[in-house]
This record gives C-alpha cells, sequence and structure tokens, in this order.
C-alpha cells in the first residue's frame, strides 16, 4: 500500500496492489471498528481520480503502534460472517451521516 496525498486530510487516497499485479487508487472514506479490530473502507476511482462504479472495498487494516511512519497493512477478508459485520457496520456509519447533513441542514 502506498500513501499518495499523504497531508491532505480531505482527499486522502492509497493505492492498492491486486493478486493480479493491477494497481488501483482508492480514495479512503473511513476506518470503522468492528469486534475490537479495525477496516478500512475503500472507495476505488478511475485513471482520472473519480469513483465510476460506486462500489467500496472493505479491508482489515493494522497499524505498527510502535512506529507510526511504517505503512499500515491492509489485509483481506476472507471470512463471510467478518465481512458481513464490517459491512453492517458501515450501513451503520451511512446512516449516522445521512443523519448528520440532515440534522445540519
Amino acid at each position: 500500500m502506498e500513501r499518495i496525498d499523504e497531508n491532505d486530510d480531505i482527499n486522502m487516497t492509497v493505492e492498492i496492489e491486486l493478486e493480479d499485479g493491477t494497481k488501483v487508487s482508492c480514495a479512503i472514506v473511513t476506518i470503522l471498528t468492528v469486534r475490537q479490530k479495525d477496516y478500512i473502507v475503500l472507495l476505488p476511482l478511475d485513471d482520472e481520480g473519480q469513483c465510476t462504479e460506486g462500489e467500496v472495498w472493505f479491508y482489515g487494516y493494522k497499524e505498527d503502534e510502535n512506529d507510526p511512519n511504517v505503512e499500515p497493512e491492509l489485509i483481506y477478508i476472507d471470512d463471510d460472517d467478518e465481512y458481513e459485520a464490517v459491512a453492517d457496520a458501515f450501513d451503520e456509519y451511512l446512516d449516522d451521516e445521512e443523519f448528520e447533513l440532515l440534522k445540519d441542514e
């Protein structure tokens, strides 16, 4: 995982390499904690930096507590129950964000 736009808090992105060697730039949507583990939600971007599909990717997320300069590790979620728990937490996150937007209006 390579950080891009590291100093831009609003539009933080990462570049990840897929199993087939393809590199994909992704916007970081949020980091969630589910069952005492951290997960990152990524939004894949096209070559122009735009989201065209609207799908998100979930990965386990682990930072080196002893060295904040080490790149965080992304961990593929291969357990269906774990994936569903993260997807449910993300749905709740979206509901909360929508509520906050309505409240602000």
